[in-house]
């Protein structure tokens, strides 16, 4: 058998990428569908060729990570993109997709795009905002290609995700950082106000030797109707110094006596617009709860 990695899934076949740089077009064995395990691009895998084209999935090695939308495995971090302007940044979308890397355990750059269209200083702001929460932060201008050279140290000798909405440049990003694969870039649409849908599936393409991208689908909407109330706090980063500080071991940190985090947010410590994030989110996990009884 021969070891690889599955870079693209569609309809059944998986596309295995094997150490020499051969790619096998895969089936998978049915003891995985008894298994209940469908592989996902990002497995390492064992396949054994059929011929020089062909092969069957026999092994699936153990994940070190797995994400349920994109459907991805073993991720090392993740790069959440958003633009300037073109879309306007959704603070509500940005800090839910950080929960879902946080909750991951995943690494994170967070990438604000079209640095032209920045005319009031608008990166100033989320760069204080996010580098103060503790995430690394960086401005690209993907039409002019600035900023890559900064993007393409962070994503050296890993898999990297790309997340965010669609029409901030995610594929123009992708497409300036490689030259193997062009994805479909989208205007943003005049009636809605957001991006068209551009990419499909999932798929991961190598750029040089261990350093992968995955190119997603665009979203909007994120459920967060799986994190228990209590461990919502923990995915925000810059609570993490003062949880514990509470007067109360049991504290959600809403409108509780002597509580840390809210002392924090009214002394400026953490910003208020996260926090009154994190209140809604952890409204719409016990609302979700309540509604689920």
């Amino acid at each position: 058998m021969q070891e690889g990695i599955i870079v693209k899934g569609i309809g059944g076949f998986y596309y295995v990428e094997l150490q020499n740089g051969e790619l096998i077009e895969c089936k998978a064995r049915g003891k995985f569908r008894k298994d209940n395990l469908t592989p996902l691009v990002g497995d390492r895998v064992y396949i054994e060729k059929i011929n020089n084209s062909q092969g069957l999935i026999k092994e699936i090695k153990e994940r070190k990570s797995q994400l349920i939308r994109p459907p991805v495995a073993n991720v090392d971090q993740v790069v959440v993109v958003f633009a300037l302007k073109d879309p306007d940044i959704s603070f509500t979308l940005l800090d839910r997709l950080l929960v879902h890397v946080e909750e991951k355990d995943l690494d994170c750059l967070i990438c604000f795009n079209k640095s032209d269209l920045d005319e009031d200083g608008k990166f100033e702001k989320v760069y204080s905002i996010y580098t103060e929460a503790g995430y690394k932060v960086i401005k690209t201008n993907a039409l002019k290609k600035e900023g890559l050279e900064e993007l393409k140290a962070f994503l050296k000798g890993k898999i990297t995700v790309f997340a965010g909405p669609s029409g901030v440049g995610k594929s123009t990003l992708f497409n300036s950082l490689q030259d193997k694969v062009k994805m479909e870039t989208g205007a943003i649409s005049e009636k809605i106000g957001r991006g068209k849908h551009t990419t499909r599936h999932a798929q991961l393409i190598r750029i040089d030797d261990e350093t992968y991208l995955v190119d997603t689908p665009g979203f909007s909407t994120l459920d967060l109707s799986f994190i228990e109330p209590n461990d919502l706090q923990y995915y925000f980063k810059e609570f993490r110094n003062f949880i514990g500080q509470c007067k109360f071991s049991s504290c959600l940190h809403v409108k509780e006596k002597d509580c840390a985090i809210i002392e924090n947010v009214e002394e400026g410590n953490i910003c208020r617009i996260r926090y009154n994030n994190y209140l809604d989110f952890l409204n719409e996990i016990l609302e979700n709860r309540r509604n689920t009884r």
